[in-house]
């Protein structure tokens, strides 16, 4: 029992480090989505730039995309910390995927009801802001919940430069021990915060429920 205690207490850093990435790309990833999606629909000179955005990084493997970052940057002289590389990695992947994700509830919604608001007046950024946006996110929320808790998980490749994340802690110890005990307290965690993530959109998803039979 002291043993788990012991490991348990080793990988709390390594697990503060993955929910805090974990918070950095939702903090960064959500309002560049929105802002971004909006663009894609009324600017058409600026929706040929965002699709070729949401293919690249939604084409290519998160590894990829932080490999890249972490010996591109160098390259042009900017030097910043891993932490860095992780955060812009990972805000620029889920945003696109977000992107995609609130392009569909968008096209979801009837034309009409953006026609209207038009001709009462309403500016088309205003229209978005009140009236399509918050139905696309409605319509969508299965679908975010499913990707943010995909990102909790996606938080274990930084490993591959070098962050000592939950998951690099892990296979410090199974190294260092050779036992499996590591993996379960990991799963442990990760279970955990996949359950808080859905009770939370769960709440969200009937407060919104419950705002609309009003």
């Amino acid at each position: 029992m002291d043993y788990i205690i012991q490991t348990a207490s080793y990988l709390v850093n390594g697990a503060l480090i993955s929910i805090t990435i974990f918070l950095v790309t939702i903090l960064g990833a959500s309002p560049l989505s929105l802002i971004l999606v909006v663009l894609y629909k009324k600017n058409n000179s600026l929706k040929t730039i965002i699709s070729l955005y949401t293919w690249l990084f939604r084409g290519t493997p998160l590894m990829l995309q932080l490999f890249f970052f972490m010996y591109m940057l160098p390259s042009f002289g900017i030097y910043v910390d891993r932490m860095t590389v992780a955060f812009i990695t990972f805000i620029l992947n889920y945003t696109a995927y977000f992107i995609e994700i609130l392009r569909a509830g968008i096209e979801a919604i009837p034309k009409e009801q953006f026609e209207s608001a038009s001709v009462e007046g309403a500016h088309a950024i205003n229209i978005y802001q009140k009236i399509i946006l918050p139905q696309a996110i409605r319509k969508e929320l299965p679908t975010i919940t499913n990707e943010i808790i995909t990102l909790i998980k996606d938080t274990s490749l930084v490993t591959v430069i070098a962050i000592s994340d939950l998951m690099r802690g892990v296979k410090e110890i199974v190294s260092r021990d050779f036992t499996l005990s590591p993996f379960a307290l990991a799963a442990i965690f990760y279970l955990v915060i996949s359950y808080l993530i859905i009770t939370l959109m769960k709440f969200i998803e009937n407060k919104i429920d419950f705002y609309e039979t009003i």
